[in-house]
């Protein structure tokens, strides 16, 4: 199964939903992009991964123009920004599933809060994105 997570930047939530994925199911292939890719993987969004055990520091953000001519089982979209501006594909894409999360690279505040927000998130990636996975493994199709 061929599941294309997309973001704008593919620098945070994007890559945190890639290692979860793959973590879940190792046979998955799993790629990660941005509709305007950053220079590099979030440093939170790797050391809040790495407290888990699941390791993306090898990660880089990847332009999904590289993609458009794949063919994918699921395009998901992880922030609304992608979402609308998600191109077309010219490869078959089954299903496009939108799972709309909050971007904790944006939260300013104390060192502590901005380490907060990036742990809620990645739980709710995880939390969402399991489900996701859960429902595929099942043979459903529902947004999530």
């Amino acid at each position: 199964m061929r599941i294309l997570v997309l973001c704008t930047g593919n620098s945070c939530r994007s890559q945190m939903a890639h290692g979860f994925l793959q973590s879940f199911d190792n046979t998955l292939e799993v790629c990660s992009a941005g509709t305007h890719p950053a220079g590099q993987v979030n440093p939170q969004a790797v050391a809040t991964m790495q407290e888990i055990g699941i390791d993306i520091s090898r990660h880089t953000p990847k332009d999904v123009k590289q993609y458009l001519n794949q063919e994918w089982d699921y395009v998901i979209t992880v922030c609304g920004n992608a979402k609308e501006t998600c191109p077309n594909f010219v490869g078959k894409v089954k299903h496009r599933v939108h799972i709309g999360l909050d971007d904790p690279s944006e939260v300013a505040g104390t060192s502590d809060f901005v380490t907060n927000e990036f742990r809620r998130v990645r739980n709710q990636i995880q939390e969402r994105f399991h489900d996701f996975y859960l429902n595929i493994r099942s043979d459903k199709h529902e947004e999530i």
